[in-house]
């Protein structure tokens, strides 16, 4: 504050004006009133995998009739990468339709497991650390299976293009198939034989695949003319809904086998039955 101006002293002159401060102002990279761009990160997404047996689905009928629903589900290990895959759970092998005016054929019994739910690829051969008795790898020519009266060939099955086990032709109630990118039976790792329950006009040669029991024998007559002799732990019964793709399929360090076909009844709706059965060896 300015002192008040008394007589005597000099009147006071006028005061200069004050300059505002300038500051500088500062560069902008962008034009103002923009926000900056936003930078999204990507998020890494799991697919889920038939391996572990959940979500697997069934391989395609094995009663003759339509493909079951489409589907798993590896080689080794579930190798279970191609566990995918094969989550094969078969309609596995009933091959017959609505169209069959003798009405449905009798279904093997229920102590049956279902097929492959998975991917066969998933339970691909390992050779390394086998465990037990084991042969090179030869294809399968012949099964046998004296108790059920089964004399069949073999054909090779693939997997189809909606990640399932294709059954063997339906029209031909006397042929079992094998997963030809899977273990030969004999070899190291889970060998795959499917086949027909029925047809649409009759049974077929896995028809009575649910009477074997733990400790019952087979045989499978191979290219390199030997002959792998196989014994029953179990069969088991699965929904083709909740099928065990990675128990089934899966890699072992044993010449193991699984015999699939279609159990359970027989839905109309979607022609197909529901469960599958199948039925564990081991290379004796």
């Amino acid at each position: 504050m300015r002192a008040a101006w008394r007589p005597g002293r000099p009147a006071p002159g006028p005061v200069p004006p004050r300059r505002p401060i300038r500051r500088p102002v500062p560069s902008l990279s962008r034009p103002m009133g923009r926000r900056a761009p936003v930078r999204l990160i990507p998020l890494a997404v799991r697919s889920s995998s038939p391996a572990d047996g959940s979500g697997s689905r069934p391989l395609d009928s094995l009663s003759g009739g339509e493909p079951a629903r489409n589907g798993r589900g590896s080689n080794s290990g579930l190798v279970l990468a191609a566990v995918a895959i094969l989550i094969l759970a078969v309609s596995l092998f009933g091959g017959r339709n609505d169209s069959d005016p003798s009405g449905p054929v009798q279904a093997a019994p229920r102590s049956t497991s279902s097929p492959v739910a998975g991917n066969p690829a998933d339970g691909a051969a390992a050779t390394t650390g086998a465990v037990g008795p084991h042969l090179p790898r030869s294809e399968p020519v012949r099964l046998l299976i004296p108790k059920i009266s089964v004399d069949a060939p073999f054909t090779k099955l693939v997997i189809g293009p909606t990640g399932q086990l294709l059954p063997p032709p339906a029209a031909d109630t006397n042929l079992v198939g094998w997963y030809a990118d899977g273990a030969s039976p004999g070899e190291t790792g889970t060998s795959i034989i499917a086949g027909h329950v029925d047809t649409a006009t009759s049974a077929a040669v896995f028809a009575n695949l649910g009477e074997l029991r733990k400790g019952d024998v087979f045989h499978v007559e191979r290219a390199d003319g030997s002959r792998a002799n196989f014994v029953v732990d179990s069969a088991e019964t699965f929904a083709k809904d909740d099928f065990p793709s990675q128990r089934v399929y899966g890699d072992t360090a044993q010449a193991q086998v699984r015999l699939i076909t279609c159990a359970g009844n027989y839905d109309h709706a979607v022609k197909d039955y529901t469960d599958n059965l199948v039925v564990f060896a081991h290379l004796t």
